[in-house]
């Protein structure tokens, strides 16, 4: 692949753990305009938006909306895995490649597949992170335990099975987790050296 990046994050975490927030911190801390954040999800809801008729903006922010949709848009995404494992990572890095940036940042990784596809493709540049806050914190960001979507593949299969390079606990301490961005940033100097 041309323009293949010096790194790629690859961030999993639950919902509300702050992942997005985590990335968007990442991508200040590295210069914007070096880093480009790829979402898995956004390719999934711009087609299922498609399929269903509904806002894609809605889907692709935090709001009640999105919530209301979400169990049969992890259906209908389980749906497409099935077919093709890889389909919403593809097209993810389709996007990426338009506006090549050295770095990118996978905000949503959810499954083994999803780590597996990166690790594969790019063996050497991948770093995998995991954004972790507790259950109270989680529950003051809004989060609220919904059957069928928090013990979901979607929430659940990164839970085990995963080295990660870094653990961030996002509880909302900001010298720590300036201190895990930095950590971040050797580790994909070290990396870009080699």
């Amino acid at each position: 692949m041309s323009n293949t990046p010096v790194a790629i994050f690859v961030f999993s975490g639950k919902r509300k753990a702050g992942k997005d927030f985590v990335a968007d911190e990442l991508r200040a801390h590295l210069g914007l305009s070096a880093c480009s954040i790829l979402r898995l999800s956004g390719p999934l809801k711009g087609q299922y938006a498609k399929d269903h008729g509904l806002d894609v903006s809605k889907l692709l922010d935090s709001s009640a909306y999105k919530e209301t949709y979400r169990a049969d848009m992890i259906r209908w995404g389980e749906e497409q895995r099935n077919r093709d494992p890889a389909y919403f990572c593809n097209l993810a890095i389709q996007q990426a490649a338009v506006g090549y940036n050295p770095v990118w940042i996978v905000s949503d990784a959810r499954r083994r597949s999803d780590v597996d596809f990166f690790k594969r493709l790019f063996p050497a540049q991948t770093i995998l992170v995991r954004v972790e806050a507790s259950e109270v914190v989680r529950m003051s960001r809004g989060w609220v335990f919904t059957p069928g979507v928090d013990d979901a593949e979607s929430e659940c299969g990164l839970d085990k099975g995963v080295t990660w390079d870094h653990v961030i606990n996002n509880d909302g301490n900001e010298e720590a987790l300036y201190s895990c961005l930095e950590a971040l940033k050797e580790n994909m100097r070290l990396r870009s050296t080699c």
